[in-house]
């Protein structure tokens, strides 16, 4: 949890160092909003369907929500980085 609050962090004062972006990365950036929200789209699904036991479909939903944590944080660093290089 740390980890993440650090990383918030951390890219909101790099997003507010600078706002600049080429064409080409904010094209990348709306194809990863895209990505992400297809890949949540689909673990809800499989989360809803979920046969096994309690534990085992508890167990898949908090590996599908750190994924999704572990790449929205990916994403918007990488945007963040793009961003102060231009």
């Amino acid at each position: 949890m740390k980890k993440i609050i650090f990383s918030a962090a951390l890219l909101a004062i790099m997003l507010s160092a600078c706002d600049k972006q080429s064409k080409f990365e904010k094209v990348e950036a709306v194809k990863n909003n895209l990505e992400r929200s297809a890949q949540k789209s689909f673990n809800r699904l499989d989360e809803k369907v979920c046969g096994d036991s309690d534990v085992e479909c508890l167990a898949e939903k908090t590996k599908h929500r750190v994924e999704e944590g572990a790449d929205y944080v990916g994403d918007k660093t990488q945007e963040a980085v793009d961003k102060i290089d231009n």
